[in-house]
């Protein structure tokens, strides 16, 4: 049995880490951030996990890369390895990236494939999961190669977006996101092409990760030379009846490039309703993928934990295909890329720093501005609410 000292259930003499959990629920003005356990403990992590990553639907970026048939990545979530891809019919499919003889992983990276084969012992299958091929097979007794498809996981797509669920029996995607296509409806988000995929490892928590890309208050002090004079205050986040937080704010310029940069913007999107094409809205899909949309860009950001003190980021840059298709394109974009990889570069050394404080065993819980850190107070609400 875990101590439940170390299991980050018991803080202190008198409050257990969901006493702590509970402070999060209240609104935003009143409420407190999570408590440090939630960041740091190893048996926390999986207690998230089973809670939360083994239920819900999981975001896994932009779906515009998996374009054409065969086109694949391997991933993983909730300790799962996983494949996910296009098949022949146009579905997005997800299975266990794990063949159904002797339990071999089957796919890597990312690529283009016509089927898939094992690299250990030939067995192979369709882009459906089917069994189609395996060595010597007629004299295995009694097998039938139709009981030994690849498992298989739910995937949907929606406003662009792909998303994979390994829980049967979990509502369907549209339930978990609520109002969420309406209210992003302004831009083109299922159109768009996917232009750059970078992923990297960060030594924090992936929720230490989506807390800091999603709000406000660091700016002048982590980013002042690069973005901060680019953003207004915000306006109050919206009341979003689904599962995910977002916050709309006036950008001076593109929020896309830094502020010395800002002559290389692209132009907005086509049809992009005026009402937000002057700022940048801000959005956290729960649990694990944020993104901004902006009048000429979408980024998007995917964190999954390696364990409860590193995490797996994944960052997919986002134009109308209009617009990718213009002569100079390639130039322009590069500006953008840099915009991004500029903003990493001053976030990673303050979150790494974050990491180290939230892993003292003295550290404790604190309290979010109920403006500039409003996704992020949302998002504590949701979480505590799985996990009480």
């Amino acid at each position: 049995m875990l101590d439940r000292k170390m299991s980050g259930d018991t803080i202190g003499a008198s409050h257990t880490v969901d006493d702590l959990l509970a402070n999060c629920i209240a609104p935003a003005e009143r409420a407190s951030s999570l408590p440090p356990t939630c960041y740091s403990d190893e048996a926390f992590r999986k207690r998230e996990t089973a809670a939360i990553f083994r239920h819900k639907w999981i975001g896994i970026g932009h779906a515009g890369r998996f374009g054409k048939s065969g086109d694949y990545e391997a991933i993983t979530i909730a300790d799962v390895p996983l494949i996910v891809l296009r098949d022949k019919d146009g579905m997005l499919r997800a299975f266990a990236n794990s063949c159904r003889h002797r339990g071999a992983r089957l796919l890597e990276g990312e690529g283009n494939c016509r089927g898939i084969k094992c690299p250990f012992h030939c067995w192979s299958y369709k882009l459906d999961g089917t069994l189609v091929g395996v060595p010597h097979a007629e004299e295995i007794e009694g097998f039938d190669k139709s009981q030994y498809g690849l498992i298989e996981f739910r995937a949907a797509e929606a406003s662009g977006l792909a998303f994979v669920c390994l829980d049967a029996d979990a509502p369907e995607l549209e339930d978990q996101l609520g109002d969420f296509a309406k209210l992003h409806a302004p831009w083109p988000m299922d159109t768009l092409v996917p232009t750059r995929r970078r992923s990297f490892e960060v030594n924090c928590n992936w929720k230490v990760f989506l807390d800091v890309f999603d709000e406000y208050y660091h700016l002048p002090f982590v980013h002042p030379d690069t973005v901060n004079s680019l953003y207004n205050r915000p306006e109050p986040g919206d009341d979003a009846q689904g599962e995910y937080a977002t916050q709309y704010g006036v950008t001076e310029g593109t929020g896309g490039l830094l502020e010395g940069q800002q002559d290389h913007a692209l132009p907005s999107m086509p049809g992009l309703d005026p009402a937000v094409a002057n700022g940048v809205r801000y959005t956290w899909v729960f649990p694990n993928m944020a993104f901004a949309a902006g009048r000429d860009a979408i980024w998007i950001y995917e964190a999954t934990p390696i364990n409860a003190r590193q995490c797996h980021v994944t960052m997919t840059a986002c134009f109308p295909r209009e617009v990718v298709a213009q002569p100079g394109f390639d130039d322009k974009v590069a500006h953008y890329y840099e915009r991004l990889d500029a903003a990493i570069a001053e976030d990673i050394p303050a979150l790494e720093n974050q990491q180290i404080g939230l892993n003292s065993p003295f550290a404790m819980q604190g309290r979010v501005h109920p403006l500039l850190e409003s996704n992020v107070a949302s998002f504590a609400r949701w979480y505590a609410q799985q996990l009480v």
